[in-house]
C-alpha cells in the first residue's frame, strides 16, 4: 500500500504561492485567524497555520476572544476586521459556541477575504463551478492529493462519508466537476458497509474516530482520511484504521502527515490568490 504523504503535495501547491508572491513584487499578504475560546483543536490548527504562513513568506494577525464574549460583541469585532484594509484574508476557526449566530457572520465575511469558502456567495460558485469562488479549504486539499498521485477522477466511483458544509457537500461538487460519479453517505445510511465498498475512492470525513476500517474497502481501492481525532491512547488518528488498510487499499492517506498538512497549503494559496485580486 502506497502511503500519500502531504508533504509532497504541499511541495507542489508552495510552488503556485511562490508564482502568486512574485506577481506582488514585495507586498505581504496578511492573513486573519479569528478564534473564540480554548477549543485545543482550534489552536492546534491556529499553530499550523501561523507557522506555514511564515514559512512562506506571509503574515498572520490573531483575533482570539473569549468563549462567553456575547453574539453582538463577536459580531461588531468581526465586522472591523472584515473592514480592516490591510487584511487580504481571513480564517473563522469553527464551530463557533452555541450562543454565537455562525450563519450571521457568514453572511457578513467578505467573499473576496473568505478563505474558507463560508460565504453563500462562495458556496453557491462551489455548487456552480465557478472556479472564482473560494471553495473550502479541507475539500480542495483531498483533489489537491488525488492529483498530485496520479488519480484521474473520470469515471471514477467516489463514495464520501460525511455531508457537512466543511468535506462532504463541497468536495461532491468538486469531485463531480473532474468528471467523477459521487455517491454521499453518512452514519445513518443504511448498508453504508456495502455502500462504501462500491466506491473506486473512498473520503472518509465524519469526524469519528477508526469509524472504518479495510472491510469498507474495495480491493485495490484509494482511500483519503479526512478525520483528525484523538484515540484511547491520546494519539492523533483518522476516521479511518490505517493499519487494516494493508493488503486491501492500492493507496491510502495517512493521520497525521495526510490531508491535514495540506489543507493549511491550501489556505496560504487562497490568501496569496485574494491578495493579487486586492493589489
Amino acid at each position: 500500500m502506497i502511503a500519500m504523504k502531504g508533504a509532497e503535495v504541499s511541495a507542489k501547491i508552495k510552488e503556485e504561492i511562490d508564482k502568486k508572491l512574485e506577481q506582488l513584487e514585495g507586498y505581504i499578504p496578511v492573513l486573519a485567524i479569528v478564534r473564540v475560546g480554548e477549543n485545543p483543536d482550534d489552536i492546534s490548527y491556529e499553530k499550523g497555520a501561523v507557522k506555514r504562513m511564515e514559512k512562506l513568506g506571509m503574515k498572520t494577525k490573531v483575533f482570539a476572544y473569549p468563549a462567553d464574549i456575547s453574539n453582538q460583541e463577536f459580531k461588531s469585532r468581526f465586522a472591523e476586521i472584515n473592514q480592516d484594509a490591510e487584511v487580504d484574508g481571513i480564517l473563522l476557526l469553527r464551530p463557533l459556541p452555541k450562543h454565537i449566530c455562525e450563519k450571521d457572520i457568514e453572511k457578513i465575511i467578505s467573499p473576496d477575504k473568505d478563505l474558507d469558502g463560508i460565504s453563500p456567495e462562495n458556496i453557491a460558485k462551489v455548487f456552480a463551478g465557478d472556479e472564482s469562488g473560494f471553495a473550502p479549504c479541507t475539500a480542495e486539499a483531498v483533489i489537491h492529493v488525488l492529483k498530485a498521485n496520479h488519480i484521474d477522477l473520470t469515471g471514477k466511483k467516489m463514495t464520501i462519508v460525511g455531508r457537512s458544509m466543511v468535506v462532504g457537500k463541497p468536495l461532491a461538487m468538486l469531485a463531480l466537476k473532474e468528471n467523477a460519479t459521487v455517491t454521499v453517505c453518512h452514519t445513518r445510511t443504511k448498508d453504508l458497509k456495502e455502500t462504501c465498498q462500491k466506491g473506486d475512492i473512498l473520503v472518509a470525513a465524519a469526524g469519528k474516530a477508526k469509524m472504518l476500517d479495510g472491510s469498507y474497502v474495495k480491493q485495490d481501492g484509494i482511500v483519503v482520511d479526512v478525520g483528525i481525532n484523538v484515540d484511547e491512547d491520546g494519539k492523533l488518528c483518522g476516521d479511518v484504521d490505517f493499519q487494516s488498510l494493508e493488503g486491501i487499499a492500492s493507496m491510502a492517506t495517512p493521520v497525521p502527515g495526510g490531508v491535514g498538512a495540506v489543507t493549511t497549503s491550501v489556505l496560504a494559496m487562497h490568501l496569496a490568490e485574494a491578495a493579487c485580486r486586492r493589489h
